[in-house]
């Protein structure tokens, strides 16, 4: 089916005019027009079928077409990665560069203050398409910087990878501000019971639109190592040996681990980069760019990678641990062999991941081809499953018990069926056998009765004989209790008739204090001659009248010459 068929708006058929989009895909076909007729609809595909252009091109239309309230927020897109929200953002660029109307903004956390006030000063003008991821959307919310209450569109792209990210109860919080004329669009690659129970709760008589997932293209040429851990690396260096450096990405299922092959490539000098969650956005946008342009041969990738990311000329791709769900497994090497070109995905498989890759040759029906290991590396693990064996490889705790109960109730059928087996050998023997047994039976239980009274008894003596000597010791302890009080007192007694002597003794010997003797006061002119110790000043020469000064002989001075007037 062409767009043209479509009821979409003439400014966005314009736009995927000048993008050279005339035809739709299946889930786009299916989806487009439940979307303008206003319906919920669930869509499960998996990435690349074109799903962000089924929910946008719909919802810019009827935006375009009016009736809508403006400066406002109308339609809010969820995005769990921060990559997969700024490429949605770059579709809308383009599939809206003919509406005037409309603005968009892309909101995602690892930015600087800048971005964050471009954000904010967007979220308050009230932009008609808001792109965000839920952590960056929620903090916002928090903050009172988003006003839900005009919303009329709410989509979540990727539900299955924001519910695996743990972003559910994040999801549902906003889900709760918004009003209840809002028209919810949910699409998943999975369908897990997780996604079932949300659309019941999101969804209001939702259009389920579900396509198989789609195998990898037939230009991806597949192939796989089977060796232990140890000799993944060897490997690595094995292939790039040959020049195949163009454009490739290395898939791990940690963040560790992807630190590890990136540092490991380095010191080979390889070109590479790494991208995980550790990055903030800047380091991102600056390692995408960087590969995107070549100046990065290998990049190193978590599954960020896996979804919603479109570079064309990537010619290989290399899964150095086996995903563990099929889809995972497309999506990863689905980033090849894309716009009608040729790649090459390899998979590197251990002893443990042997029962993954098995499910994934299930599920494409064929044999991927193994490859030999190089020389020098020695050789790998059998590509087999062993027997008991679960899916990752180990025995769980619980089989080993299971598997020690089954043993012994073998154990016992077994000695059953060997008695049974000497039985029925003779009648006779048998009839024999029963009568001393049932002899023995009666001679048991008569003992076992016997046995089981002469214990009771024993027991009630022990019980009797642990309360008398519970007596005689609570008796023991009083006694000597009350003697040690008794002879704390002694001690006391003895003790203060010892102070009482000791004190006698000390003030007889104590030395007996002198008594004061008061000196004879002496003259003025005494003083002065004990204290003069240098000149010896003799009694003959008469000591001169201490001179008054100050403010006595001022006062003075003036009395005598009034005492000379009166006379």
């Amino acid at each position: 089916m062409y767009f043209d068929e479509l009821n979409l708006n003439d400014n966005v058929l314009d736009a995927l005019y000048d993008m050279h989009f005339d035809t739709c895909t299946p889930i786009q076909e299916r989806c487009i027009p439940e979307i303008l007729e206003g319906k919920d609809v669930l869509g499960v595909a998996q990435t690349g079928t074109g799903k962000t252009a089924a929910y946008l091109l719909p919802i810019l239309s009827k935006i375009d077409d009016g009736g809508y309230p403006e400066d406002s927020i109308n339609c809010i897109v969820m995005s769990p990665t921060r990559e997969l929200a700024q490429q949605i953002d770059q579709a809308m660029q383009g599939f809206s560069y003919y509406l005037d109307g409309v603005s968009s903004i892309a909101v995602y956390g690892g930015n600087d203050g800048t971005r964050y006030d471009q954000e904010l000063k967007s979220l308050s003008l009230g932009a008609n398409v808001v792109i965000a991821t839920p952590g960056r959307f929620i903090s916002h919310m928090s903050l009172g910087n988003v006003d839900l209450s005009k919303v009329s569109f709410f989509v979540l792209d990727e539900a299955d990878r924001m519910l695996d990210m743990g972003f559910s109860d994040d999801i549902l919080k906003i889900a709760k501000k918004l009003p209840d004329t809002c028209q919810t669009i949910m699409f998943s690659a999975t369908m897990p019971e997780k996604i079932e129970q949300l659309a019941k709760t999101l969804l209001k008589n939702p259009v389920e639109i579900k396509l198989a997932v789609s195998k990898p293209a037939e230009k991806i040429k597949q192939t796989a190592y089977v060796c232990y851990e140890t000799q993944k690396m060897g490997v690595i260096n094995d292939i790039f040996k040959a020049g195949n450096l163009n454009r490739v990405i290395i898939f791990s299922g940690s963040k560790q681990k992807v630190k590890q092959i990136s540092g490991a490539l380095l010191r080979h000098n390889i070109n590479s980069g790494e991208m995980h969650s550790d990055l903030d956005q800047t380091q991102r946008d600056d390692m995408m760019f960087r590969f995107k342009s070549g100046q990065i041969d290998v990049l190193v990738a978590t599954d960020i990678l896996a979804r919603g990311i479109d570079i064309d000329d990537i010619t290989m791709v290399i899964n150095y641990d086996v995903p563990k769900d099929v889809e995972d497994y497309v999506h990863r090497i689905g980033r090849t062999a894309r716009a009608d070109r040729n790649g090459c995905a390899i998979t590197f498989v251990n002893e443990n991941d042997i029962y993954y890759f098995k499910q994934i040759e299930k599920f494409l029906n064929k044999d991927i081809e193994k490859l030999a290991l190089p020389e020098g590396l020695g050789d790998g693990p059998k590509y087999e499953i062993k027997k008991g064996e679960k899916r990752n490889g180990s025995k769980s705790r619980n089989d080993n018990r299971r598997n020690s109960t089954r043993n012994s109730k073998h154990k016992t059928k077994t000695e059953d069926k060997s008695n049974k087996t000497s039985i029925l050998s003779g009648k006779s023997d048998a009839n024999v056998e029963k009568t001393g047994d049932i002899k023995e039976k009666n001679n048991r239980r008569n003992n076992s009765k016997h046995d089981e009274k002469s214990k009771e008894k024993k027991q009630k003596e022990k019980k009797q004989e642990t309360v008398k000597n519970n007596n005689t010791e609570q008796k023991d302890r009083t006694k000597k209790s009350e003697k040690n009080k008794k002879a704390a007192r002694n001690n006391k007694s003895d003790k203060s008739e010892t102070k009482s002597e000791t004190q006698k003794n000390k003030e007889a010997n104590k030395p007996k204090k002198k008594k004061r003797v008061n000196k004879p006061v002496t003259s003025h002119q005494e003083k002065v001659h004990k204290k003069s110790s240098k000149y010896a000043i003799p009694n003959d020469y008469p000591m001169p009248a201490k001179e008054e000064s100050g403010i006595k002989s001022l006062l003075k001075k003036p009395l005598k010459w009034l005492k000379s007037l009166k006379k």
